[in-house]
């Protein structure tokens, strides 16, 4: 398995979006979707805000790779499921990267139902 390099941590996490597309059946990648990508020590993690009925969620469920583009890097990645024992530190990690937004929006990516789509990036080659 691949590591992040100590400068793609640093940019990606600092990014404010992250542009995410899985890998279809066919080998192409979906369009996809800006959303928000947190960092917690030498980890990155996203999470879906509509939980497990989000398109883009779902699509990443069917080969668990794809794409993704921030802070300047580019990366093919492996999307790894994350158990409920790092839910504390990853909502921590959004609320304090995202304090600047309003309680509403924080509160709909450290709900229940987005911590349940919490997914590790993990670097391929």
């Amino acid at each position: 398995m691949s590591t992040w390099t100590p400068d793609e941590l640093t940019r990606i996490g600092d990014a404010e979006e992250l542009r995410i597309a899985s890998l279809r059946e066919d080998g192409s990648l979906s369009s996809g979707r800006t959303i928000w990508v947190v960092r917690d020590g030498d980890d990155l993690y996203v999470r879906s805000v509509k939980g497990t009925s989000s398109d883009w969620y779902r699509a990443t469920r069917a080969r668990r790779e794809g794409r993704i583009q921030a802070g300047g890097v580019e990366k093919d990645v492996t999307f790894a499921d994350v158990g409920q024992e790092h839910e504390d530190r990853i909502d921590a990690a959004y609320r304090a990267k995202y304090a600047r937004y309003s309680a509403s929006l924080i509160g709909s990516v450290t709900t229940g139902r987005a911590n349940a789509t919490t997914m590790r990036l993990e670097p391929r080659d």
